[in-house]
């Protein structure tokens, strides 16, 4: 069994660049997730898990909206191969923890391909559009923790008020994500020329969206002075990278809401979410505790550490 392992444990040093890599496919698969709708190629492969009656594969008939959904289905083959790497590299370190948060990522990424075929199935159901999308959000998040447990520094905890308030700017991020989606599931661009809205007024939940991100920077701000004041050097930083995310991402909303929703700003109105919940990650992260022991010797004969 050793013998049969042995190829494997060449992985382990690779394990900080693979759950990088991790983090950076769920993102780029977010925003090419994002380029299949805003080209109106939701249902470019009209059913799944093929991509037409006929073919697992996109073919001349289906166009250029088949090979944008057919692309943006065979990134996930690549996804799912970081993410496999990832877990074995974990797995083959003997750091426990870290193999259970690579076996998460792992996990949803067969999770989303059902549930992106449920998208095409339902014809691009908004509510599932939106599930679909905070799912991503959720993967990422975990791949923040993986990051922070493998080279996060060792850091004690925060003041209580601030480990509190990185949780209501975390359930506020939450819910203005969630809101976005909404926002998308009512406007122009359904991934598909008929696909269905929500039947929400897309102006009236702008604004609500609007007023969530404006709770959110307010509550960020406050944050970032609670930290300041109570000496979280580690706590003020990642905030401060927040605030500066939210506030970019705000001057794209803003515009593309005043220049009726050009695709290339949705695209990186998109990218911006996935960084955020990559953000709001990191903030609540810098208020716990993350204290390692050692553990036993792993076979590449470097010291493991599990927390």
């Amino acid at each position: 069994m050793s013998t049969l392992l042995r190829p494997l444990d060449r992985l382990v040093p690779w394990l900080w660049p693979l759950a990088v890599a991790d983090l950076v496919a769920n993102v780029l698969i977010v925003v090419t997730g994002g380029a299949v709708r805003l080209t109106a190629s939701g249902l470019g492969c009209p059913t799944w898990p093929r991509c037409s009656e006929e073919s697992y594969v996109s073919h001349g008939e289906l166009g250029l909206h088949g090979a944008i959904e057919f692309g943006n289905r065979l990134l996930t083959f690549a996804v799912a191969l970081v993410a496999v790497l990832t877990l074995l590299a974990a797995w083959r370190s003997g750091r426990r923890r870290a193999s259970r948060l690579a076996l998460v990522v792992f996990l949803g990424i067969p999770a989303q391909a059902v549930l992106g075929g449920v998208t095409v199935l339902t014809q691009l159901n908004p509510w599932i559009v939106a599930l679909h999308f905070l799912v991503s959000m959720a993967i990422i998040a975990v791949c923040v923790l993986l990051l922070d447990e493998l080279r996060g520094p060792e850091r004690g905890a925060a003041p209580l008020p601030v480990r509190r308030a990185t949780l209501v700017v975390f359930a506020l991020g939450w819910l203005s994500l969630y809101l976005g989606t909404v926002v998308t599931g009512s406007g122009p661009h359904a991934g598909d020329l008929d696909a269905r809205r929500t039947g929400l007024d897309p102006q009236w939940m702008s604004h609500v969206h609007a007023w969530s991100v404006y709770a959110l920077v307010a509550a960020t701000v406050v944050l970032l002075v609670l930290a300041r004041r109570a000496g979280a050097a580690r706590v003020a930083a990642a905030t401060g990278l927040l605030l500066g995310l939210e506030l970019a991402q705000g001057v794209v909303g803003f515009v593309q809401y005043f220049t009726d929703l050009p695709v290339v700003l949705v695209a990186i109105h998109m990218l911006g979410a996935a960084l955020i919940s990559a953000s709001l990650t990191a903030v609540v992260l810098s208020a716990r505790p993350l204290v390692r022991r050692r553990t036993r010797t792993p076979v590449d004969g470097s010291t493991a550490v599990t927390t």
